[in-house]
């Protein structure tokens, strides 16, 4: 794909902001604005405007088959960090794609 560029103009109060906040992401700006965008302009499925966000008892998380319920309704699962499931932990969904969820345990 081929990338195309534009130019943007913005003003020196929200350049640094912008600016500080890809530091501390570890990006340069202009990285830092395309994950902005690509963020924000990916389309939702159901299952992201839904489950997005929501909490899900590590207990709900069925390791020996790879399923894990949410609303009645069983999905495949990924660990964000690739840890074991903690049984007793609570667990945040942070995006679905298909029938995929990701989770992350809550610390």
């Amino acid at each position: 794909m081929a990338e195309k560029k534009f130019l943007l103009r913005l003003d020196e109060e929200l350049y640094q902001k912008v600016a500080e906040k890809a530091e501390a992401d570890n990006r340069s700006v202009n990285k830092y604005i395309v994950h902005l965008l690509k963020q924000n302009t990916k389309e939702t499925t159901f299952e992201n405007r839904q489950f997005v966000g929501q909490t899900i008892k590590g207990s709900e998380i069925l390791t020996d088959s790879g399923l894990v319920s949410v609303s009645g309704i069983y999905y495949r699962y990924i660990i964000a960090d690739s840890t074991p499931v903690d049984p007793t932990g609570l667990y945040t969904i942070l995006g679905a794609t298909g029938n995929i969820l990701t989770l992350q345990l809550i610390k």
